[in-house]
């Protein structure tokens, strides 16, 4: 499909998925072994951690949603990379959303998120910690010129591009999805060091952040982990390819309903909310 029009599809979904989910109603992480079920795009958390709002390494955005609980795995990794960071480049992890207490779908801006094992984290790292006002209303930096065809020279600087090579190189994370811009600036400043370059997916929008996937933990038996990346580190074809205009005669896409929850899922909101 073109990339343009799996755009409008994937912007489609998500304002379909702007109304209300009962996952909003789940106030506290369920109790038991951690558990991440389901699919990143379907799925729910049983046991899940929230993130420490206070530490010297990272800081979290708008607290306030409550959108910063995941599976210990995520929470593990998070800390360890904004400590790397902290020692590589003095600055300050910023922690967009996680997910939702019990997982599951988010009301609006995302459509994965929903088993802990996603997090968002700005593409910035300032020396000076935000304010509790800053937190709430986070400004991220748009790195990406208005054209969409590369980031801007200004605003792109190195502790960035460490920044994602450090997540990327966790032997955890399966994928990180950044602006196909970014990327391309990535593939530019890899040089020979370019094995992580695989796990980093071009996607839509992603121009102020990275969103970082984790690989199914080993004792969560329903999670539903994704085919692994494409060999290579698909700076050649396949990311030019995102920046092709539209075949001729081409036609949004429709949004697909979303398929049926995970029996277990279900069997959760079940019991805790209808």
């Amino acid at each position: 499909m073109n990339k343009i029009l799996t755009g409008l599809l994937v912007l489609a979904t998500c304002v379909q998925a702007m109304a209300a989910t009962p996952w909003q109603k789940i106030e506290h992480p369920i109790n038991g072994s951690a558990q991440s079920i389901g699919g990143f795009s379907n799925g729910c958390i049983v046991g899940a951690h929230g993130l420490p709002l206070e530490n010297s390494h990272y800081q979290v955005m708008r607290p306030d949603q409550r959108r910063y609980f995941g599976h210990p795995d995520l929470v593990a990794f998070i800390q360890r990379l904004s400590q790397q960071a902290a020692q590589q480049t003095g600055g300050t992890v910023l922690v967009g959303d996680m997910g939702m207490p019990a997982g599951g779908r988010f009301s609006s801006g995302h459509a994965s998120h929903q088993t802990g094992l996603d997090v968002d984290i700005f593409l910035q790292l300032p020396k000076k910690r935000w304010t509790s006002a800053q937190l709430l209303r986070p400004q991220a930096i748009d790195l990406v010129a208005a054209n969409g065809k590369r980031v801007v020279p200004a605003l792109w600087k190195p502790e960035i591009a460490s920044l994602i090579r450090m997540a990327a190189k966790d032997p955890e994370v399966t994928r990180i999805f950044v602006n196909p811009a970014i990327k391309q600036q990535l593939c530019l400043d890899a040089g020979a060091d370019r094995d992580w370059l695989h796990k980093v997916r071009p996607w839509f929008a992603h121009r102020a952040h990275m969103h970082v996937r984790l690989r199914c933990p080993a004792n969560s038996f329903e999670c539903q982990d994704q085919q692994a990346p494409p060999s290579g580190d698909g700076c050649g074809a396949e990311l030019q390819s995102w920046f092709a205009p539209p075949a001729p005669g081409s036609s949004p896409a429709k949004p697909s309903t979303p398929p049926p929850l995970p029996a277990s899922c279900q069997a959760l909101l079940d019991e805790h909310v209808l």
